[in-house]
């Protein structure tokens, strides 16, 4: 067995948005090793040393189901987490409804605070080191639209209900561990918006990057988070269905002749640049990694192609009732 080191995104699953003028779902909390920064405002984690040999778990998390009104105003559901060995990254928390037994929920990044009758409701708190709180929601029906507060994103927090507007979600982070050229990776883990009540006009907030849902003003469903991104769902109004939080991913980059890999349960997408391998594990599911030591000998083929009489590469081959025998046999000496 020989140790190696490795670089790696986890992105956890983003949350939905809350039904009845609701606040955006919170992104799933944003772990890596790659770039400079990681959610929550964290510095970049070190690399990840690993072990040939070893079966590593390995989950890519769901986003959290979008909610709709029956006889209930709902708080959204929560992200479910991603995972690779001990780098485990925090689904992101549920928005919050207009109703008052509802709260937002705590995760990656935190759900938006609803709209309340009796005061303005704080958004969920984030995880340290993955992502950001939500945002406040406001008092009462401010010109008639109950704004909510903006779920929170790893790049910064949702934005705060103000005076007939709901708030945005937070942003997300920009990742290049997929690219060669610093700055043009895509981004990852943004807030899902608030949204407003219909009969005020108000304004609902938008998706922070990476990319969250916005929110709706309109009886219509909220906009879900990106898929494969770990965004938040928009928060949606009257009886349909909030935005769904978007699927999680992981991502791993190491040097190729470092060693090869098999995976049980979950399969990666697999490309290489210049000399380094990228595996994008983006389908939801839980599964394992193993890694080997590259192949470090001399592969001889056709070192014996057919028995049949005569001599190949200096061996007495059989003749006559042995002769006839299959084909194509490979030797391989390492």
């Amino acid at each position: 067995m020989a140790n190696f080191n490795i670089d790696y995104l986890v992105v956890a699953g983003g949350a939905s948005g809350a039904n009845q003028h609701g606040g955006g779902g919170g992104a799933g909390g944003l772990r890596t090793s790659y770039g400079s920064t990681s959610g929550g405002g964290a510095s970049a984690e070190p690399t990840l040393s690993l072990t040939t040999g070893i079966a590593y778990p390995l989950t890519v998390g769901d986003g959290g189901a979008g909610v709709t009104w029956i006889n209930a105003n709902l708080a959204g559901n929560n992200g479910y987490d991603s995972q690779l060995h001990l780098i485990a990254s925090i689904g992101g928390g549920g928005g919050s409804s207009y109703a008052t037994q509802t709260v937002p929920g705590s995760g990656g990044s935190g759900g938006g605070g609803g709209n309340q009758t009796g005061g303005a409701q704080s958004g969920g708190s984030g995880e340290p080191g993955q992502g950001y709180a939500g945002g406040l929601g406001s008092i009462g029906g401010q010109a008639n639209t109950y704004p909510s507060g903006g779920g929170g994103g790893a790049g910064g927090l949702g934005g705060n209900a103000t005076y007939g507007v709901g708030g945005n979600g937070g942003d997300g982070l920009q990742n290049d561990i997929t690219v060669t050229t610093t700055g043009t990776g895509p981004y990852y883990a943004g807030g899902g918006g608030s949204a407003t009540y219909t009969g005020g006009g108000g304004t609902p907030g938008t998706g922070g990057s990476g990319i969250g849902g916005a929110g709706k003003s309109t009886n219509s469903s909220g906009n879900p988070g990106n898929p494969q991104t770990g965004s938040g769902g928009g928060g949606t109004n009257g009886q349909y269905p909030s935005g769904s939080g978007g699927s999680g991913v992981v991502i791993l980059r190491y040097t190729t002749s470092d060693a090869n890999y098999t995976t049980t349960g979950i399969s990666p997408t697999e490309t290489t640049i210049g000399g380094e391998t990228i595996l994008s594990f983006t389908t939801v599911g839980t599964g394992s990694i193993t890694f080997t030591p590259p192949f470090s000998g001399t592969k001889v083929t056709n070192l014996v192609t057919g028995f049949n009489s005569g001599t190949e590469d200096g061996l007495k081959l059989p003749s006559g009732d042995d002769a006839n025998q299959p084909t194509g046999v490979q030797g391989m000496i390492r």
